[in-house]
């Protein structure tokens, strides 16, 4: 890689390190057995203590993601992995080593005395839940450009990593957005959300480890030949090595009346808080079933005067989570005056004075509506790289590999955008748009332009919050032939094995945390989990309080 990769410069010596540690006795030795882990109090402080090979140590509890506690997770050797949404620390050096999140943990001293345990909290660490990663910054000496075109998790992570990585070149992070980086995820469940509440960085951040962050600046074409990116106000700018991570955009409606007022896509914070006004004691109308439209459905009860929901297939999550969860899903959702309308989809919109006022459906139901909200899926933001030599598919993703690396050296793709092997799905290539994916996308392009050539690995981890409810799913699930149920659905606790050629393919479950967690996590180290071992009674293999 040309120009090199700096030495990393000291860290500014802290005047707080050698202030005083809180000292104090946790447990006895014999309470806490190898492979096991238990939340203990220093100083006011809640403090995960793990035994694993022999030895103990002591990182936070609070995931530094949504601060759920890690002593109720899943303990592998020496990772924890995160009840709430599976993100994954490493018990000795509590650095983060599976998203969603971006902060690692603070480390405590552990000692053993007299068959005593002691753990010892630096008073400084008591303020702080999470701790950013040691980076580095620009090297002026160094002449490499990484240019990173999108301003989504992927392009956030890639841009930390490399900083963490020691890279010294200049590294550039273009986006359409108006907003730094922020979490995507909260806007169909909180939808009143101030955008400043939910950006993953601050600008001070950027500005102190040299990240360059252009806002508001569209790329129009890709030059893989002069190694350039033109963007739509006539400017350009060269790279050495280019991430692409322009993700998806919610797809439109394809009917007469898609272009009246009040006909609303959710595809950011703006957005959301258009919805959120709009729609108070207003008849409201959700084309859509998947995720977001769930979501925004659960959303407006209590809120809208009336809420209606229309869907292309039988039941929600019908291809997803499966029929059995989507008619939970409609019940939920019925139980809260709901209306749903299903097999059956949008024909026409009609307005007023410009405003949406009815929509038409194929099966000649006329609806009332003051707002109606679009979900209907996305549609890739790739039309750029059309004419340069950067391979799309026939839907127009961009299949790379497991570093992924796309058809032109030095260019690399991460998060919604990319269609990649998976590996627990014997590297079928797919296309996940999951947070947590399009974060470990951006880690893995991050290290191979390094030329640290590191493959993903990662097991896929979402959740969804209904009235309330968060139902948790990992794994990859498409194709299986067969579900296995623990619990009982009406009961709201549940858990479902997804099977596929008598092995397990993924799992999804309300109210039975942390099994979710401990699935993937043996998902992720290639641990095979047979029809027999869900269908048992007997599932201490998953550890369960």
């Amino acid at each position: 890689m040309s120009g090199g990769l700096p030495t990393k410069t000291s860290p500014d010596p802290d005047p707080d390190s050698e202030s005083e540690e809180v000292t104090e006795e946790v447990c006895l030795e014999s309470e806490l057995q190898d492979g096991e882990m238990m939340e203990v109090e220093v100083g006011h402080h809640n403090v995960l203590l793990v035994r694993s090979g022999g030895h103990y140590s002591a990182i936070g509890n609070q995931c530094t993601h949504y601060g759920a506690p890690l002593s109720k997770g899943a303990l592998s050797g020496n990772r924890v992995r995160c009840p709430w949404h599976g993100a994954c620390f490493n018990v000795k050096t509590g650095d983060l080593e599976e998203f969603p999140g971006l902060d690692c943990l603070p480390c405590h001293k552990v000692e053993v005395r007299n068959s005593k345990v002691f753990v010892s909290v630096n008073k400084q660490s008591l303020k702080q839940r999470k701790r950013v990663k040691e980076m580095g910054r620009r090297d002026p000496g160094v002449i490499h450009t990484m240019l990173l075109i999108g301003g989504g998790s992927a392009s956030l992570v890639c841009a930390e990593t490399l900083r963490q990585q020691n890279y010294g070149g200049r590294i550039v992070m273009v986006t359409s957005d108006d907003l730094l980086p922020y979490d995507k995820t909260t806007l169909s469940k909180v939808m009143n959300v101030q955008s400043d509440s939910i950006l993953l960085r601050q600008m001070e951040f950027f500005l102190r480890h040299d990240i360059e962050v252009w806002l508001r600046k569209e790329a129009k074409a890709l030059d893989t030949r002069s190694k350039t990116v033109t963007f739509s106000d006539g400017s350009w700018q060269s790279y050495d090595q280019l991430l692409i991570s322009t993700g998806c955009r919610a797809r439109k409606l394809d009917c007469a009346g898609a272009d009246l007022q009040n006909v609303c896509l959710l595809q950011t914070p703006e957005d959301a808080r258009r919805i959120h006004y709009s729609c108070f004691r207003k008849h409201v109308v959700i084309v859509g079933t998947s995720f977001i439209g769930m979501e925004v459905a659960s959303y407006m009860t209590g809120r809208a005067r009336s809420v209606t929901v229309i869907g292309s297939s039988e039941l929600p999550y019908q291809k997803t989570l499966g029929p059995e969860i989507g008619r939970l899903t409609l019940q939920m959702l019925a139980a809260q005056a709901v209306k749903f309308f299903m097999n059956d989809s949008v024909l026409e919109i009609r307005g007023e004075s410009g405003k949406v006022k009815e929509v038409l459906l194929k099966s000649g139901t006329v609806l009332p509506v003051d707002v109606l909200i679009v979900g209907i899926g996305v549609v890739p933001n790739s039309e750029f790289l059309q004419g340069s030599q950067v391979e799309l598919d026939s839907k127009n993703f961009v299949p790379v590999d497991k570093c992924m690396r796309t058809s032109v050296p030095g260019v690399f793709c991460a998060g919604d955008l990319a269609c990649f092997p998976l590996t627990m799905a014997q590297d079928r290539r797919v296309n996940i748009g999951h947070w947590q994916m399009a974060q470990a996308q951006g880690r893995i392009a991050a290290l191979n332009m390094l030329n640290r050539e590191t493959e993903l690995s990662s097991v896929p981890f979402y959740w969804t919050v209904l009235l309330g409810n968060t139902i948790r799913y990992a794994g990859f699930g498409e194709g299986y032939t067969e579900m296995v149920l623990k619990g009982r659905f009406e009961d709201m606790k549940f858990l479902a094995f997804y099977i596929k050629d008598d092995v397990v393919v993924a799992v999804t479950g309300l109210n039975f945390d942390p099994a979710i967690s401990q699935v993937a996590e043996r998902l992720a180290t290639g641990k095979v989990i047979t029809k027999a071992m869900a269908e048992s009674d007997d599932l201490s293999w998953l550890k369960l309080p």
